[in-house]
């Protein structure tokens, strides 16, 4: 039985990714927060062995690699929020950076030590490119962040890159915006998903933004989770953009949003707050995957409607509940 260790495995990705290994047969730990609450995933997830880990401290890290001698390894904890790792720069760089060069450390270790082929994949971000000069991004875009996380996410990808020469199975997956709805309520979709219930149940009168002319390159969390998977199933060790090709405005994901629940007059519903823009932040981001597509097999299979009316769906099923 093949063994698995997933850091964030209480995150959306990372619940996505623990049920579906368990399904696959394999052994899976998972890497959780202390006190991080309970994991929205269905039953699958109880057979993953959660560790309470806290990522900042790297000996204990390395000491849960040795331990588990797993054959695989997903990085995907971070700190995710772009906004909060403006307020929290040092922790986004100890968590989104220091630690993958831990793990990628520990795994060169545990290669030498037991002789056999350990495989790691990082979560990289579509911000590492930052306010790009060219869109799409591919994988040979330059590199140049515009905040602390896509800064600390770029460090990560370097690193791997630098332990891939020395040997060591080491793959970026460069995930672009990816949605479901598992993602927690301080990214600004599930906000907006949440406020279209609450508006159209009479319990909020206004949905307060930053901006609304931002796109992102949203796709499907499940799907961006078997491209995390299929990148290891190669011969080879690579970098992988993967995204859906295409772009909607914040002010694309609210119509969708309240129209599902029957609002029509969203721009009505929808106040502009200076307090909630990011500094800097890039007014496109859009991926190609055409090398993932090719390397692979992969394609997205959720497009941006469904993405938005199942995370929409999600939220009036949980007001139904406390109703």
């Amino acid at each position: 039985m093949p063994v698995a260790l997933i850091t964030g495995a209480a995150g959306q990705d990372g619940s996505y990714l623990g049920e579906a290994l368990v399904a696959a047969g394999y052994e899976v730990h998972g890497v959780v927060r202390p006190a991080s609450g309970p994991v929205d995933a269905g039953p699958q997830f109880a057979e993953v062995q959660l560790h309470e880990l806290d990522l900042a401290d790297l000996e204990e890290l390395d000491r849960l690699v040795r331990e588990v001698e797993p054959d695989e390894i997903y990085s995907l904890a971070s700190i995710s929020s772009v906004f909060q790792s403006w307020q929290a720069p040092v922790q986004t760089a100890r968590i989104n950076a220091l630690s993958v060069a831990q793990l990628l450390a520990s795994v060169r270790d545990l290669q030498e030590r037991t002789g056999r082929r350990v495989k790691l994949v990082h979560a990289g971000s579509g911000e590492i490119f930052g306010d790009a000069e060219v869109s799409p991004q591919n994988e040979l875009t330059p590199i140049a962040p515009a905040s602390p996380y896509g800064a600390a996410k770029a460090f990560a990808h370097h690193l791997v890159q630098v332990f891939r020469a020395q040997d060591v199975f080491a793959t970026n997956c460069i995930l672009y915006n990816h949605e479901s709805p598992r993602r927690p309520p301080n990214f600004v979709t599930r906000k907006i998903t949440q406020a279209a219930v609450a508006i159209a149940r009479g319990d909020q009168d206004t949905l307060s933004l930053g901006t609304l002319e931002t796109r992102r390159d949203w796709g499907w969390a499940p799907d961006y989770v078997n491209a995390l998977r299929l990148s290891l199933q190669t011969n080879n060790p690579d970098d992988y953009v993967i995204a859906t090709g295409e772009t909607h405005s914040i002010a694309e994901f609210v119509e969708a949003a309240f129209t599902h629940v029957g609002i029509v007059d969203w721009r009505d519903r929808t106040v502009i707050d200076p307090q909630f823009a990011r500094p800097a932040d890039p007014h496109e981001l859009r991926g190609d995957a055409s090398k993932a597509a090719t390397d692979l097999g992969w394609s997205p299979t959720v497009g941006f409607d469904e993405i938005v009316t199942s995370m929409v769906d999600h939220d009036l099923a949980a007001h139904r509940q406390r109703a």
